[in-house]
């Protein structure tokens, strides 16, 4: 079946990004790996090649263009190369929805011209240690100075991707304590400048995979925040991060299917060159029927991708069809991955084969924004479960 979710303008960025990642990221991933993080220069380079600014408004330096199937792309052929862009996921997926979204005019002229250079990468700091997807339940505190000039941020928070290289961090923090009534009342989001006095990176945390995101730990002991730099309104800032959740979880889910195809291409060409028993493996039974079996999951993933890609550029995305799109798959993406792998046989253990890396990258996606447990309960709450 024909494809109908990408025009000319889409498959032209497409051949862009193909040849860029041929030559700038290819010849120097396995030493990324080794880092553990891309180098912050890299994300000069992706900003002058425009990837930065699709969605931000030309007054700013973008190119005005309210879609996300370029992101998409940029998932798709990531994950045929066998690699990633590092950390910067998170500035243009999560951070971006949230200053266009809330930030007003001055805070727009302020932010999104260096956000589209590269010159301020961003992250959003959610998750404490002991919450986990309890956003609710965070005890960070931002609380407003006597002359009401600043708010004084302390806490902590963990498994902050792109938290190493980020320059400018939004902060989720309680304003306010939580009524009997809601206990969602009372988070704020404050855009923290990462050089403020008090702010510190912890560890750079040692992942099972994503090996090339820099995710940390922070800390915030007594940071002055400019009340300038209150995103939106105070005390809505649940709402706010319930708005952009779907988003988010479309990434995810995107992400799973473009790696899930990326598996059953990896383990065609390998099963076609890998001679056991003086054959190809492709020429075993098995093997084409495993081989089948995925490509048959990848499609089903594939229209569902495409179907919450459209609904979410036409703003009809609800959180649990979001949650539904994420849900199936990244569960997907789960078996078929095992399965490739699998047909990898032994080498498929080493890290040095993309489907090893793809592996482990692939776990977290049932993890993070939201948990596959946490999906099924916001599908179910729609259906009046």
């Amino acid at each position: 079946m024909r494809r109908t979710v990408f025009n000319e303008d889409h498959e032209a960025f497409r051949e862009t990004i193909r040849a860029f990642i041929e030559a700038e990221v290819v010849p120097v991933y396995d030493e990324w790996f080794a880092a553990g993080q891309a180098p912050r220069d890299f994300y000069y380079k992706l900003a002058e090649l425009g990837v930065f600014g699709i969605r931000v408004d030309e007054e700013y330096g973008g190119a005005g263009i309210d879609s996300y199937k370029f992101e998409a792309i940029l998932y798709e052929e990531t994950a045929r190369a066998g690699v990633s862009f590092g950390g910067s996921g998170v500035h243009v997926l999560l951070g971006l929805p949230y200053v266009k979204l809330l930030a007003n005019d001055e805070q727009k002229k302020r932010y999104l011209p260096k956000f589209v250079s590269g010159e301020e990468m961003w992250a959003i700091a959610m998750t404490e240690p002991g919450t986990g997807s309890d956003l609710a339940g965070m005890k960070t505190t931002a609380k407003l100075s006597e002359d009401g000039t600043h708010y004084v941020l302390n806490g902590s928070k963990t498994f902050i991707t792109g938290g190493v290289h980020a320059d400018q961090m939004i902060v989720c923090a309680r304003t306010d304590a939580p009524s009997s009534e809601d206990r969602r009342h009372g988070i704020s989001l404050l855009v923290v400048d990462t050089k403020s006095e008090g702010y510190s990176i912890g560890r750079k945390l040692d992942k099972l995979g994503l090996k090339t995101s820099d995710t940390a730990e922070l800390a915030f002991v007594d940071v002055k925040v400019p009340v300038e730099n209150l995103l939106g309104e105070e005390n809505k800032g649940f709402s706010y991060l319930g708005h952009n959740l779907a988003s988010e979880r479309w990434g995810i889910a995107y992400g799973a299917y473009a790696q899930a195809k990326a598996a059953v291409r990896f383990a065609q060409q390998y099963v076609q060159e890998r001679v056991v028993f003086g054959k190809p493996v492709a020429h075993f039974q098995n093997t084409k029927f495993e081989l089948a079996a995925c490509k048959a999951e990848v499609d089903a993933a594939e229209a569902v991708a495409d179907r919450a890609t459209e609904a979410l550029d036409a703003g009809e995305l609800t959180p649990a069809e979001a949650a539904s799109a994420k849900l199936f798959c990244t569960e997907v993406a789960h078996r078929v991955i095992d399965r490739c792998l699998q047909l990898h046989g032994g080498y498929g253990f080493m890290n040095e084969y993309p489907i090893a890396r793809l592996y482990a990258d692939n776990r977290v996606n049932r993890i993070y924004g939201g948990t596959s447990e946490i999906m099924k309960s916001i599908i179910a709450k729609d259906m009046g479960l």
